[in-house]
């Protein structure tokens, strides 16, 4: 079984928020690994309020959560164009599922992925009335949350087979910008596997529900900030250069607007 990836690209601050509540990464079952990335489990029992702050992957997650002062419900979470906030007080508990990126289309295979960008609906919004919430949020015991998460999930893929075949091109392309620093343009890019770039940004439009060069401007923010967090010495303008950038303001620039302070200010 392969473990949940351990980096914590996308969580700003990420030593703070482990020092106030548990965070944990579990594997989901096998027929759902091609679509879903892991889930994601926080508790926390906090004397003072703490906010935390998350540059989103360009991923749909369902956020499955318990406030002290409300009852536990269920979200479709779109993929975030802006820096997340989410204040955390008292008692509470979130199970997250962190699709891939192309990977929730064949759970609602009738709605593109552009139905979610920017927007969190509730659960019922995607799948009719459900008692998910209650399922996965009452057990106490964290396997018995994940095998929730299981049955829920694995009751819905019931996508056909040109959908399947779509997200999973999409996933495998979304994964490539992820991986490949020397992918630098679009163009290039589509070109390299024999599409058309308009066919390109359809394709991510319905099934990823942001653009390609969205994609791969996020994941460079995500590796220059996690670069920032290291605590290493950082060449800005030799990263600038790795990550595609044509100089190093590019760079700060694209920080900046992301999570509002340059990266040398971030790293302090």
């Amino acid at each position: 079984m392969a473990a949940p990836r351990r980096d914590t690209r996308g969580i700003v601050d990420a030593p703070g928020l482990f020092t106030r509540v548990r965070f944990r990464r579990r594997t989901p079952a096998e027929p759902l690994r091609p679509y879903v990335e892991h889930y994601w489990l926080i508790d926390w029992d906090l004397s003072e309020p703490y906010a935390t702050h998350v540059v989103p992957h360009p991923c749909v997650n369902l956020v499955f959560q318990r406030y002290a002062d409300r009852p536990g419900f269920g979200e479709v979470a779109g993929v975030g164009l802006e820096l997340f906030e989410q204040k955390l007080a008292g008692r509470g508990r979130v199970c997250g599922v962190q699709f891939r990126p192309g990977g929730f289309r064949p759970f609602t295979p009738e709605r593109p992925a552009t139905d979610w960008t920017d927007r969190r609906l509730p659960l019922a919004a995607a799948f009719g009335p459900t008692d998910a919430a209650a399922a996965v949020l009452e057990p106490a015991g964290e396997d018995a949350r994940v095998a929730a998460l299981d049955a829920f999930l694995t009751s819905l893929l019931r996508a056909g087979q040109r959908t399947l075949a779509q997200a999973e091109l999409a996933m495998g392309l979304a994964d490539r910008i992820r991986t490949d620093r020397t992918i630098r343009r679009v163009a290039d890019f589509a070109r390299a596997e024999g599409l058309s770039v308009r066919a390109l940004q359809r394709l991510f439009a319905g099934y990823a529900g942001v653009s390609p060069k969205w994609v791969l401007l996020r994941y460079r923010v995500h590796e220059a900030l996690e670069r920032a967090a290291s605590g290493a010495e950082v060449d800005w303008a030799a990263l600038a250069a790795e990550l595609g950038y044509s100089d190093q303001a590019h760079l700060v620039r694209d920080v900046t607007a992301t999570v509002g302070v340059p990266p040398t200010a971030y790293a302090r």
